[in-house]
């Protein structure tokens, strides 16, 4: 997926919350080990739900189903406390077109979110990522139309969080 453009903000990073940091450096690694293996990276979202991690992909034959897709889930998680999406795309530098593997993200209520990612290149077909994460910019937040954990009384969450049988997609 690497048709969707992010334009470099150019400016520092705002404060981030730290379980959406820990979460979109969660899932950076995640893809970055998969492309290192020769893997290819399907999108994937991850929402954080209590203490437990979700993760499903969002396959799709172009860049607007992989997202509409990851919307579609993330937007109908009530009670999830952060989200990340994750996909392998590019950004536009002062120095021209930049590979990165980004993790867009956010927490319920915020207006708006942010993407963070590793720049990388290719070279000798062997992947080398920066070391530190950069700040890519502000991105949709697929949570903005969503309450806190706290606000939500327990028949309004999705019993899928609590149920035993979705573990298959568990990480803990």
């Amino acid at each position: 997926m690497t048709d969707k453009v992010i334009e470099d903000s150019g400016d520092e990073a705002p404060p981030i919350p730290e379980a959406l940091e820990r979460l979109m450096l969660f899932v950076l690694e995640e893809a970055k080990e998969k492309m290192v293996q020769g893997e290819d990276l399907v999108p994937f979202s991850a929402l954080v739900v209590k203490d437990n991690l979700f993760i499903e992909t969002h396959p799709g034959d172009t860049v607007e189903e992989c997202f509409a897709d990851a919307r579609r889930t993330v937007e109908g998680a009530r009670g999830a406390q952060a989200y990340a999406f994750c996909y392998d795309g590019f950004v536009d530098t002062d120095a021209g077109v930049v590979d990165v593997v980004i993790a867009e993200g956010g927490i319920p209520g915020e207006p708006i979110g942010m993407a963070i990612g590793y720049l990388y290149t290719i070279e000798d077909k062997e992947i080398i990522f920066e070391e530190e994460p950069a700040y890519v910019g502000e991105a949709e937040n697929f949570m903005a139309g969503l309450k806190e954990f706290s606000d939500y009384d327990e028949e309004d969450l999705d019993p899928k969080y609590f149920d035993d049988e979705y573990d298959e997609n568990l990480l803990n």
